[in-house]
């Protein structure tokens, strides 16, 4: 299963989670199908890490979409402009500043990987992101453990999700863990890549978001 593959599952897991988030919260199902998508996303920012050639414009991309993408966010789930919850871009931009500020070679920062850890989760939680600290976790889980072999990894990932969640989660999160056999079929390849595709994937989010603000908007 290639990387191109994942996105996909990624991505249609994350619009059925929104779709039931928006549109029936009462019904669960929808939610769990749904936790699949960020561990997925979680692992595609470290394959993505691990492959880039510019890890600054990586993470200014990013952070583009978080601010392009805040707007929609706020009202497909708010219906109004609301500061007390940022969008997913946030969290993938703050995770991927962990991991290169931990992978500096150079050392050019110094950080400590301790500093590291506490420093992007709490960023996380004060700047209210979604998944707060836990997402920061994921993420840092599978940058650890992405020279492991593949099952002995994600093992190793799925006791810490286990854990994280039971303790600063609802029960549906552990559903997050059906992600990982998902990702153990990952066979290292990009599959479909070029300009469009790419733009596709990060356009989506706040695409699909912004429908589903107006459709909710027809129907009340």
């Amino acid at each position: 299963m290639n990387v191109f593959i994942l996105k996909i599952i990624a991505l249609i897991s994350m619009i059925i989670d929104h779709y039931g988030a928006i549109f029936h919260s009462d019904i669960e199902l929808y939610r769990i199908i749904g936790r699949s998508a960020f561990p997925i996303y979680c692992f595609l920012l470290v394959e993505g890490y691990t492959h880039t050639s510019d890890v600054k414009r990586y993470l200014k991309r990013l952070f583009i979409f978080a601010i392009i993408s805040e707007i929609p966010f706020d009202l497909a789930f708010y219906g109004k402009i609301e500061f007390l919850h940022q969008n997913i871009f946030f969290t993938l931009s703050i995770g991927l500043l962990a991991i290169y500020l931990i992978d500096d070679n150079g050392r050019k920062f110094n950080f400590s990987r301790t500093t590291v850890y506490i420093g992007t989760c709490l960023i996380a939680t004060l700047f209210f992101v979604d998944y707060s600290f836990i997402g920061i976790i994921y993420i840092l889980q599978f940058y650890q453990i992405r020279n492991l072999p593949n099952a002995k990894g994600l093992l190793n990932v799925a006791l810490i999700m286990f854990l994280i969640n039971l303790f600063s989660a609802g029960w549906i999160q552990q559903f997050s863990l059906l992600a990982l056999p998902i990702i153990y079929l990952h066979n290292g390849k990009l599959g479909l890549k070029n300009k469009f595709i790419q733009f596709f994937f990060y356009a989506a989010y706040p695409l699909h978001l912004m429908i589903f603000y107006i459709v909710n908007l027809i129907k009340i």
